[in-house]
C-alpha cells in the first residue's frame, strides 16, 4: 500500500521507462582506480536518473584508501553505480559502474558477470592502478577500451605514449575524454561498440 492508501505499487517514471522500440540490450561495465570518474561518467551520459551507491568518506579511509589527486573527493562508490543509456532507438546499454578502492574489489566478479564489455578510465597522474584493472578484465575475458579522463592538472601523452607505458597491444582503442561532458562519455561507449562489433566480426568474441 503506498501512502495514498491504494495498494497499486506506482510504476516507473515515464522518463525511466524503456523506450519501445528497444530490441536488445547489453550491459557494460565502467572501470578504473579510485577518483578517477566512474560515477561522474555514469551520471554524464545516463538517460535516466543515475542509481548510486556513494557513502560520504570517513576517517576511516585515511592510510586504506588512495586518494591522491583526489584530496577534494568527500563520497565514494561502496556498491556499484547504474545507468541506463540508449545508442539506437533498437540497442540499449545498461552501465554498471564499478566501486574503485581495492578493499571493494571483490564486488566485482559479480558485476563483471554477463558484460559485453568495459570501459576502463584512466588518470594520468596515476596511471600504476590500471594495471590490476586491465589484469582483472583480462582474466574474465571482458573485452576493454581505455578512456583517459582528462583533468585539468594531468599530465597529457601522447596515445602511443601511453600505450607503451600501459602495455596494450595495438587493436586495444585509446580515447581521450571529459567524463564530465555527455557528449565526450558518450563517444567513449561508442567507441567500445565499434570495438566489439570488430571483435565479433572477426570471431574474436565469444
Amino acid at each position: 500500500m503506498d501512502f495514498n492508501g491504494s495498494d497499486t505499487l506506482p510504476g516507473p517514471r515515464a522518463e525511466d521507462q524503456l523506450p519501445h522500440t528497444a530490441q536488445s540490450a547489453a550491459k557494460i561495465v565502467i572501470v578504473g582506480g579510485f577518483g578517477v570518474g566512474k560515477t561522474t561518467m555514469v551520471g554524464s551520459v545516463s538517460e535516466i536518473t543515475p542509481l548510486t551507491t556513494e557513502e560520504t568518506m570517513t576517517q576511516a579511509g585515511i592510510g586504506v584508501d588512495d586518494n591522491f589527486g583526489s584530496a577534494s573527493k568527500t563520497a565514494t562508490t561502496v556498491a556499484m553505480d547504474f545507468g541506463r543509456i540508449s545508442i539506437t532507438e533498437q540497442l540499449v546499454l545498461y552501465l554498471f559502474g564499478t566501486p574503485g578502492q581495492q578493499r571493494f574489489w571483490f564486488l566485482w566478479n559479480g558485476l563483471f558477470e554477463g558484460a559485453l564489455g568495459a570501459v576502463v578510465l584512466v588518470d594520468t597522474r596515476r596511471l600504476e592502478v590500471s594495471f590490476d584493472v586491465m589484469g582483472r578484465l583480462e582474466e574474465r575475458g571482458v573485452p576493454f577500451v581505455v578512456a583517459v579522463n582528462s583533468f585539468p592538472d594531468a599530465p597529457r601523452y601522447a596515445i602511443d605514449e601511453l600505450r607503451t607505458a600501459l602495455d596494450l597491444t595495438p587493436d586495444i582503442p585509446i580515447i581521450e575524454c571529459d567524463a564530465r561532458r555527455r557528449a565526450s562519455s558518450r563517444d567513449v561507449l561508442m567507441t567500445l561498440m565499434r570495438f566489439l562489433h570488430s571483435l565479433a566480426m572477426t570471431g574474436s568474441l565469444t
